[in-house]
């Protein structure tokens, strides 16, 4: 069974309650089941947990998804603390072993001592700003994709772990001008995205194990 991580980054903050994180979170119990060939753990990062059992969730995952809304441009201060604390605890205990350098050639080989080569992650966030803000000239975020842009260094910290990236999606105009049939249509999108990928995924592996034999 494939053995997915999520992490619940939708934090209950002022006028913010993290509902449509908490809506994709449970999409997400309903996709990885036993039946479909998954086990599933997840953390909340509203909940107290355990820095080491944190560590663990991600040394035994082979995927973890990462569910968070942008906050002035970077993830919410509870998932940053999260974060800072989980990988901390996890250096030589099973997330990176260094920063990649050796004495020798302290130039060289900056983010390669990760520990967990051969696992994958992905990204979904979710935005007040429309979809057009990156995508118009002369709109805000210049052009620039949300991978390329605000969440650069998040996909980098991820690579520090040796992480490999999959496919994530964004939606966008979820606070200003949300309707009910928006929030439907993004549902039905979650899932078709789920189902592409971990198909696909899945394809890949049987591929691969066919071959060997």
């Amino acid at each position: 069974m494939e053995k997915i991580f999520v992490i619940n980054g939708g934090q209950q903050f002022a006028h913010s309650g993290g509902k449509f994180n908490k809506t994709l979170t449970e999409l997400d119990r309903e996709f990885f089941t036993p039946e479909n060939g998954f086990q599933l753990q997840i953390t909340d990062i509203n909940d107290e947990y355990d820095l080491m059992e944190e560590v663990e969730k991600y040394v035994w995952a082979d995927v973890v998804i990462y569910h968070f809304p942008i906050w002035w441009f970077s993830v919410p201060f509870k998932l940053k603390k999260y974060i800072d604390e989980v990988f901390t605890a996890g250096h030589r205990k099973g997330l990176y072993y260094s920063d990649g350098r050796k004495i020798d050639t302290p130039h060289l080989n900056y983010g390669k001592g990760g520990s967990l080569h051969g696992r994958k992650y992905m990204v979904i966030s979710t935005w007040n700003a429309p979809e057009t803000a990156f995508t118009l000239p002369g709109e805000f975020f210049g052009q620039t994709s949300v991978d390329d842009g605000v969440l650069f260094g998040f996909h980098h910290m991820n690579a520090f772990l040796s992480l490999e990236r999959l496919p994530g999606i964004h939606f966008h105009d979820l606070e200003k001008n949300v309707t009910q049939e928006q929030v439907d249509d993004y549902k039905q999108r979650y899932m078709e995205h789920l189902r592409q990928t971990f198909v696909f995924e899945r394809s890949l592996t049987d591929g691969a194990h066919l071959s060997a034999n």
